[in-house]
């Protein structure tokens, strides 16, 4: 009788550190030799459980047991556990096998092959399954306690962290803890400060985030970046030092009930407060709440303006077949009581428009009015310097010890301590990363630090003022809705008046870039620079 030989561990660590796997091929080749069967081919299955049918090399298997003609006429294994431990499945791929001719024999487990063989592997197949289960039970039952303690079960930690291993032996070699991975954490920072303040006044969303790091060769790990990562790190409490152990069935990745969950704290990458501000800007822009038409319409106001009345959004009506259009109370529009129904008038969406930006441009961008705004942002600022000073001094320091590393790591390659592998010359590229992201923070800090302070005159004042007019009031260049989005909080209609409502910071940001008369970008938002209404 032809035969294949199949012998499987269920972990790499197995694979690499056990004799398993060469011990299994021995003894099936012994038992082979002694009943004088003839070996057409062996499978070895590092690495993979017998749980279910995930197994690559298992596939193979049956997928050539199952051509025409088969290969070979039986599947040997040491124990029917090594072939499968889950009952039903066993019988499936059993039955599977035996319509192409191919029989799955035990060399530990022989049975007949007649109703009371088929039998007796049923029930060794049954007693694999409890087993298998009864071994998960006791495992995730000393890795919670594992989790409780504060140790890591993973093998691959999460972005942003690097496992360490402690002198504390546990079960199955030295326990581990997760620390900061300063190289990755820096990269966390930047996708969450990207989110909130934008890349050069210009907004990023978890879309442009990917793109910008995918631009500057900067990976996920070796991967590229896309948009779900993006959002998947931005709303993980992972970050603020909440790392859960259990949340989900390792098969099924459904999620189990949060009372089985483990929360082992770690030390935290983004601070409480910034990871809120990038909650509340996520809440914001969710779909459930904010509609795409309303981020993505060409309507000026659609999205911000409210009824000054009842406090609903306003929203676009038309009249004589679509020829006016008009800004009209959403709940004036569904609600047809007449007792309850908002009294608020309609306003005509041209001329409101218009009115809007013409005021925005002429009583609040004006050359006196902004001066005096500034001068109340610089005494902000001047109690954020002391902060600054210590954020330039600590960036400082890390980019003297990047490069001491990076001057280590090319005196060993040059001395030939080291070779220039792929891993070596990965982790110089982290260093480069890492230097160009702190070079960059550096020089953000540092003229964050100087310009509105120092380097703003009235020219700057006057030119800025003249460039956002211009831009607001261009209907053709779209670029009116982009800065209200950005510098305007509310805008509330009640009967003949409007209110609007913002803040002061956002212009320091707008400022900054406007040393010639023609703005390229749109300003980086900061909320709150028109307190009172107007």
């Amino acid at each position: 009788m032809i035969v294949a030989l199949y012998a499987r561990v269920s972990t790499t660590k197995q694979a690499e550190k056990d004799l398993s796997i060469p011990d299994q091929l021995r003894q099936m080749k012994e038992w082979c030799k002694a009943r004088g069967y003839d070996i057409a081919v062996e499978y070895t299955e590092p690495g993979a459980s017998a749980t279910d049918d995930r197994r690559p090399v298992f596939q193979q298997m049956i997928g050539e047991a199952c051509s025409s003609p088969p290969p070979f006429d039986a599947i040997i294994a040491h124990s029917l556990s090594r072939f499968f431990r889950d009952m039903i499945e066993f019988g499936l791929y059993e039955r599977r096998l035996k319509k192409h001719g191919v029989v799955v024999l035990s060399m530990t487990q022989q049975t007949s092959d007649d109703p009371a063989g088929e039998m007796a592997r049923r029930i060794f197949s049954l007693f694999d399954e409890y087993q298998s289960k009864e071994n998960g039970k006791h495992t995730l039952r000393a890795m919670k306690e594992n989790a409780r303690q504060g140790y890591f079960n993973g093998s691959t930690p999460p972005y942003g962290y690097r496992k360490v291993e402690l002198d504390i032996q546990g079960n199955k070699g030295k326990k581990k803890r997760l620390e900061i991975d300063p190289a990755e954490a820096a990269i966390v920072n930047k996708i969450f400060q990207l989110h909130l303040n934008g890349h050069q006044g210009q907004q990023l969303g978890v879309r442009g985030i990917a793109a910008y790091l995918n631009d500057r060769d900067t990976t996920m790990r070796g991967n590229r970046w896309n948009k779900t990562f993006i959002y998947e790190m931005l709303t993980n409490r992972l970050y603020l030092g909440e790392y859960i152990f259990n949340k989900t069935e390792a098969k099924t990745r459904r999620i189990k009930p949060e009372s089985e969950w483990i929360t082992v704290n770690i030390e935290p990458i983004i601070d409480p407060e910034t990871f809120e501000q990038v909650s509340l800007k996520l809440e914001g822009q969710s779909p459930a709440k904010v509609p795409p038409r309303v981020a993505g319409s060409p309507t000026l106001l659609t999205g911000f303006i409210k009824c000054g009345s009842c406090g609903a959004s306003m929203t676009i009506a038309t009249g004589k077949g679509g020829k006016y259009r008009y800004y009209k109370c959403s709940r004036k529009i569904n609600d047809l009581s007449t007792g309850n129904r908002c009294q608020n008038s309609n306003v005509a969406m041209e001329k409101l428009d218009s009115l809007i930006l013409q005021t925005v441009a002429d009583k609040v961008f004006t050359p006196q009015r902004v001066e005096l705004m500034l001068k109340e942002l610089q005494v902000n600022l001047k109690h954020a310097h002391a902060d600054q000073h210590e954020q330039i001094k600590q960036l400082s320091k890390e980019l003297e010890e990047l490069k001491q590393q990076t001057d280590k790591i090319f005196e060993a390659v040059e001395k030939g301590f080291l070779p220039l592998n792929n891993a070596l010359q990965e982790r110089a590229h982290r260093h480069e990363v890492r230097r160009q992201e702190i070079l960059v923070e550096l020089a953000s800090l540092k003229r964050q630090k100087e310009m509105p302070l120092t380097k703003l005159n009235k020219k700057h004042i006057a030119a800025f003022c003249s460039a956002l007019k211009e831009r607001l009031c261009n209907k053709a260049s779209n670029f009116g809705k982009e800065y209200l989005k950005l510098l305007v909080d509310e805008i509330r209609v009640d009967k003949k008046e409007v209110h609007l409502s913002g803040s002061y910071s956002a212009l320091a940001g707008a400022l900054s870039m406007s040393t010639k008369p023609a703005l390229e970008m749109v300003p980086s938002f900061v909320p709150l620079w028109l307190p009172t209404p107007h």
